[in-house]
């Protein structure tokens, strides 16, 4: 169900520590991820879904497959977990405002209520994949890593997967902007969509946020 203003104005208050403390649980989260995933590119860069038995169908030698399926695990429980700690900053970042919003002006001459300081860009999209080698790993995209913006589509208009896919497509050889927040910190790439040793034209995945 969702909440009004005014239920939001009535219910327990939200103040900026608690969305600063939201925050600090993203980061976490984003570091861990990239801690196991910096792992999973030790282990021949099988990545998240690279294969883990050989062309005879054999375990692969060269990886710890324990290892692998471990992270590979944990990295998807706390995808899951990110997702969700974005959509509870977003929900507290509007019952702070809403609440500023019906607070009660105690200086009858200041007509004006000041909005709180605390902001986020809102991301679309996150990165889930990154393949050693590929254009989006020279690019500097990691795993965990929020898209807020990538060549003309932002959040504003996007719509859904196939918004990227077009803009990359029609964007092979030319230069992309790519903006993103890593660790509650905005960042600006350049990533330049082309062909390579492995499938598609970057070389990592998206998964769509939820809002």
């Amino acid at each position: 169900m969702k909440m009004t203003e005014e239920d939001n104005a009535v219910g327990p208050p939200v103040t900026e520590e608690d969305v600063r403390l939201l925050i600090k649980r993203k980061d976490d989260i984003e570091e861990q991820i990239k801690a196991y995933d910096d792992m999973l590119r030790t282990q021949a860069g099988v990545g998240m879904d690279g294969p883990l038995v050989d062309v005879e169908g054999f375990p692969r030698a060269d990886v710890d497959l324990y290892k692998v399926r471990t992270a590979r695990h944990n990295i998807s429980c706390l995808q899951n977990d990110h997702k969700s700690i974005m959509v509870e900053i977003e929900e507290a970042l509007h019952k702070l405002h809403a609440t500023a919003r019906v607070k009660p002006e105690k200086d009858e001459t200041k007509m004006e209520v000041t909005e709180p300081a605390v902001s986020l860009s809102a991301p679309f999209a996150l990165v889930d994949t990154v393949t050693q080698g590929s254009p989006a790993f020279q690019a500097g995209l990691r795993v965990g890593d929020e898209i807020i913006e990538l060549g003309s589509v932002n959040t504003q208009n996007f719509r859904n997967l196939r918004d990227i896919a077009s803009v990359v497509q029609h964007s092979e050889g030319k230069s992309l902007r790519v903006g993103l927040l890593r660790s509650g910190q905005e960042m600006h790439l350049s990533l330049t969509p082309k062909q390579w040793s492995g499938r598609g034209l970057l070389g990592c995945n998206l998964v769509p946020l939820q809002r």
